[in-house]
């Protein structure tokens, strides 16, 4: 055996030891405001072209409750749209953080953001790629309205710096 080798094994024996030990992250408060959304619902997309479609998504709190999971399945202009989203809290950041993939790209949008318990309202923030290659500032509103209704607001800002409304989205949980 190797020095190398033979080094490699009590720090991997030591590390093993560490992460057992360790408390890992449980669900909180915050999760909570995430598991809202949990269920299947239906969705009435409205883009600021004034064009409508219909949608539909299925959410689920995985990984022991920290992530919400989400597919949506729907059409924008005449042409099929799947997204997934994961959702969480990171208590290191103190934000909520957010993964979209979708079919309009292949690039993920990464966001983290907050949530206004006064006004039930999730804001999230970050950088994704346009269906054109070229990135953009996106600004995402989710206002809890009950727990059968909930508006999703898109934003994003233009390269002149304003903002401008992409879509909305409003939901309704499925019967």
């Amino acid at each position: 055996m190797t020095r190398a080798c033979g080094l490699a094994i009590p720090l991997l024996l030591a590390s093993l030891s560490i992460a057992t030990a360790q408390e890992f992250p449980q669900p909180g408060p915050e999760h909570d405001v995430l598991k809202q959304t949990e269920g299947e619902w239906l969705a009435l997309c409205k883009t600021s072209d004034g064009s409508e479609s219909k949608g539909a998504s299925v959410s689920k709190m995985e990984c022991g409750g920290l992530w919400l999971a989400t597919n949506f399945e729907g059409e924008f202009g005449g042409t099929k749209f799947q997204g997934k989203g994961l959702d969480s809290y990171d208590a290191s950041k103190k934000k909520y953080v957010a993964i979209w993939v979708d079919s309009m790209t292949t690039s993920p949008m990464i966001l983290e953001g907050t949530y206004d318990a006064k006004t039930k309202t999730m804001t999230m923030t970050g950088e994704g790629k346009m269906p054109d290659g070229t990135m953009a500032k996106h600004r995402l509103v989710t206002k809890y309205t009950d727990k059968d209704h909930h508006t999703f607001e898109m934003f994003m800002t233009l390269p002149d710096g304003k903002e401008t409304s992409m879509m909305t989205i409003e939901y309704t949980r499925k019967k």
